[in-house]
């Protein structure tokens, strides 16, 4: 009876391990395939990534490289990144390109990817490791410092200002936060009087937020008894503004922020956004797979590649090399 039993077991492990990975599709002979996984599938930014890692697709075709593009909704969901991570390594890709949401809580599927022989290309945000290949971004330390300098111009060097910061984890934002901090401490008559308040992940966390972090500065005029702001990222300055939009004090203080939407682009054009520091984010996934692709045929590749950061503000805007970055062409690409 024993025996049978052991036998029976057998064969129900056998035909378990044989039904392993049935629902992962197999991949063609001869295709290189390369993951994308951003931090969020929402945003104008991610837009704009996920169109410049298809343009590196498309003239990568006869070199039989082809993208996957997954990643989790919201900018907070770590367990949904890590996921996609996971659910990357077991189908075997043969890279992953990933922007990670926490520069902790992503470590350990890097290294396993990395075990797996699955290099990994970082976009975007950094990570406390060194188990990947390179990585493609913005310097976002001087972004934030570009911001702060330009804010501090438009003060006279004087005043009062507030930060929202994004979310904790990010390590591109709190480069950026930590940018605009150290430029605004070059200026001992500018005085920070917030800087720990964070919008989170979505721009209605960010409105909320925004809306909390205005109503104790507001006068008994109804006015704000601060001269500045700086907004790290997308949605924390689209959730900043929509609140300075609610309260009618839009355009009533200075207001520098950071990325681009068509949204911030007609608020600058109005007069109530004063700066916007922009990064290339088409550059960024264009190169994240371009980068990958260079790694897995042999070459050598950079550690560390900077895709660059500019000041656009609304005397520059119209410039042609201002307006790629501000309204990029993702369509051509994404649709």
């Amino acid at each position: 009876m024993r025996s049978w039993m052991a036998w029976a077991g057998f064969l129900v492990s056998v035909l378990m391990l044989s039904g392993c990975g049935d629902d992962q599709p197999e991949k063609a002979s001869g295709v290189l395939e390369i993951a994308v996984i951003p931090k969020g599938t929402t945003h104008e930014f991610w837009k704009s990534i996920h169109a410049g890692a298809v343009k590196a697709e498309s003239e990568l075709k006869n070199a039989g490289v082809t993208t996957i593009w997954k990643g989790p909704l919201k900018e907070d969901d770590r367990e949904s990144q890590i996921a996609v991570m996971e659910n990357f390594i077991t189908r075997k890709v043969d890279g992953i390109v990933l922007a990670p949401l926490d520069d902790m809580a992503l470590r350990v599927p890097v290294s396993t990817a990395k075990r797996s022989g699955i290099p990994v290309v970082l976009i975007d945000s950094g990570l406390n490791s060194e188990d990947y290949v390179s990585f493609v971004a913005t310097d976002n330390y001087k972004g934030g410092k570009i911001g702060g300098h330009h804010l501090a111009k438009l003060l006279g060097n004087k005043g009062k200002v507030i930060m929202l910061r994004y979310q904790e984890g990010s390590a591109s934002t709190m480069n950026r936060e930590q940018g605009f901090l150290d430029a605004i401490a070059e200026h001992k008559d500018i005085e920070v009087v917030s800087s720990n308040q964070h919008g989170g992940a979505t721009t209605e966390s960010a409105y909320r937020n925004s809306e909390n972090l205005l109503a104790p500065l507001k006068t008994t005029e109804g006015r704000l008894s601060i001269d500045g702001i700086f907004c790290p990222n997308e949605s924390t300055t689209f959730g900043m503004l929509r609140a300075l939009q609610t309260a009618g004090l839009a355009g009533k203080v200075i207001f520098v922020g950071f990325d681009s939407s068509p949204k911030l682009v007609e608020a600058m054009r109005n007069g109530v956004i004063h700066g916007l520091v922009l990064q290339n984010p088409m550059k960024m996934g264009y190169l994240g797979v371009k980068t990958l692709v260079a790694h897995l045929k042999g070459k050598p590749v950079e550690k560390r590649i900077d895709t660059g950061v500019v000041l656009i503000t609304p005397e520059n805007m119209d410039e042609p090399e201002s307006m790629e970055l501000l309204e990029p062409d993702y369509d051509k690409w994404l649709k």
